[in-house]
């Protein structure tokens, strides 16, 4: 017997942001990245929705891009200062992962940050508050996911939180909010959903729900994605792509995520690529070390209109292109000898990483150390 996961309640399409109204409390917290959202109007258009209905409102803002485990402990005491019965995650991905990382001290202020990223370490939560996700990016889907990224500076390392006690009771999923995201930001968030729903249908949990939001998220992303870089005031566009990313977030709470995460999240947290961008650059390598082991990239490709492996993988690289995404480390512009040195760490910590144990090939420290290697020039290897 199967559960599916899933964001309590999501609304949907675009003005969407008016269904806050349907939320009732004495205190709300608003966490918030560096700017965007304020400039926007965004906050503002948040703030004076809930203090219409009554409710007090308080905003911890500066999150920074892969929030780092001192704001959250910093958002954590905030909280513990306001006593929210209700938390929201506005803004980027960032925002909405450091958000729900607060959520967790906040309710158990004795939790140690190891305890937390242990796999499900996360207690039962809701004792406090509950939790509101509001994306102003279309990419992680973390508005109806169970996962949080954040990030150990001191160590250079980034760790995914697993728990479904973290998937939000309240998601909002309004495209109006993505219009001012620049053209890279759309590729790189864009590429990180596409990323999401191939892993979580290649994954070797076999779920017939998760399969159907990963179709459904890779056929609305080959036909929006370049257009959204292209057209970005384009609200049905805009509309499509946010829909893409949450579907995307629907398939890989329940089916998982492999290798190509594992990869991503140490290169960004060793060299500061963004986190789509990453899954974009190892995406082709990995799904051609996948195919010795399955036959599941063939079936995406008749979604767009081929019918081998190879001819999904070329499809990828092809939109990469169309949406100015490298192929290689070395076109991203990293030192070649910087990025060797860093290769057998980074292999340590991605076979380590929970996503490793959901991808459908077994994947040793040895073929980390090959894959990452190979990256660098984006060369094709057989083993």
């Amino acid at each position: 017997m199967a559960k599916l996961y899933g964001s309590g309640a999501l609304y949907h399409g675009n003005g969407s942001m008016e269904e806050l109204k349907n939320i009732s409390g004495k205190m709300a917290v608003i966490i918030t990245g560096k700017g965007s959202v304020v400039k926007n109007g965004t906050l503002k258009r948040c703030e004076d929705i809930l203090t219409g209905m009554g409710m007090a409102c308080k905003v911890f803002d500066g999150v920074e891009a892969d929030p780092s485990i001192d704001t959250v402990r910093k958002g954590a005491a905030f909280m513990t200062e306001c006593q929210p019965d209700w938390i929201i995650g506005l803004g980027g991905t960032s925002a909405i992962d450091a958000a729900k990382a607060m959520w967790v001290i906040y309710e158990y202020p004795d939790i140690t940050f190891e305890q937390m990223a242990k796999p499900f370490g996360i207690p039962t939560l809701r004792n406090k508050a509950r939790f509101v996700a509001i994306p102003s990016t279309s990419g992680t889907g973390t508005e109806t996911t169970s996962l949080a990224v954040i990030t150990d500076r001191e160590k250079d390392v980034k760790y995914p939180l697993a728990s479904h006690e973290l998937q939000p009771d309240v998601a909002i999923v309004d495209g109006d909010l993505c219009k001012s995201m620049p053209a890279h930001v759309t590729a790189n968030t864009g590429m990180d959903a596409l990323t999401h729903s191939i892993e979580a249908y290649v994954s070797n949990i076999d779920d017939n729900y998760a399969d159907a939001f990963a179709k459904g998220s890779i056929t609305l992303i080959f036909d929006n994605l370049k257009k959204a870089c292209e057209d970005p005031q384009n609200s049905e566009v805009r509309q499509n792509m946010h829909d893409a990313s949450a579907l995307a977030g629907f398939a890989f709470t329940n089916s998982w995520l492999g290798i190509v995460h594992s990869m991503a999240h140490q290169m960004g947290g060793v060299f500061g690529i963004p986190h789509g961008r990453a899954n974009a650059l190892a995406l082709p390598l990995v799904m051609r070390f996948n195919a010795k082991v399955t036959d599941r990239y063939a079936d995406l490709a008749k979604l767009i209109g081929g019918e081998t492996t190879e001819d999904f993988v070329t499809a990828v690289e092809n939109l990469k292109k169309d949406i100015d995404i490298p192929a290689s480390i070395r076109e991203y512009g990293i030192e070649k000898e910087a990025w060797m040195k860093e290769v057998n760490r980074m292999a340590e910590h991605a076979f380590q990483d929970v996503c490793t144990s959901f991808n459908p090939r077994k994947t040793s420290v040895e073929d980390f150390v090959k894959l990452y290697t190979a990256l660098y020039e984006g060369e094709r290897i057989d083993f």
